[in-house]
């Protein structure tokens, strides 16, 4: 069998400006590369963390006006952080904690699309 290694997650933004801003404080995730048709009518944006190959591509119409239905929510993605403390005090203050489970050590923040980020402590 061929062997895989992870590239990328897309999620599909309303306000492209306001979730590179959030992606940006409550992460740390800046752009790589951006790609935009000529006609405009979307855009891609690449975000890395700069430690590991793994971006996030945020995917943009300029057409789309209302908000996505993202369903009942189960799908989310989960980052580590190797200062839990910090961030839980960061995501706080920015109003961003939608759920705290701390019988399991993690958090789950929302973006500004309603998708959910899980939070994870350092590994062991």
């Amino acid at each position: 069998m061929p062997s895989f290694i992870w590239r990328h997650a897309n999620l599909t933004v309303l306000d492209l400006e306001k979730s590179l801003e959030f992606y940006k404080k409550a992460l740390g995730l800046t752009p790589a590369k951006t790609y935009e048709p000529e006609d405009k009518s979307f855009k891609l944006v690449y975000l890395e963390d700069g430690k590991t190959p793994f971006q996030l591509e945020l995917t943009w119409y300029r057409e789309r006006k209302e908000p996505y239905n993202l369903g009942d929510n189960e799908i989310h993605l989960a980052l580590e952080t190797d200062d839990f403390d910090a961030a839980h005090a960061r995501h706080r203050e920015m109003g961003c904690i939608i759920y705290e489970n701390p019988g399991m050590g993690i958090y789950f923040i929302g973006d500004p699309d309603g998708y959910w980020i899980e939070i994870l402590p350092p590994k062991k």
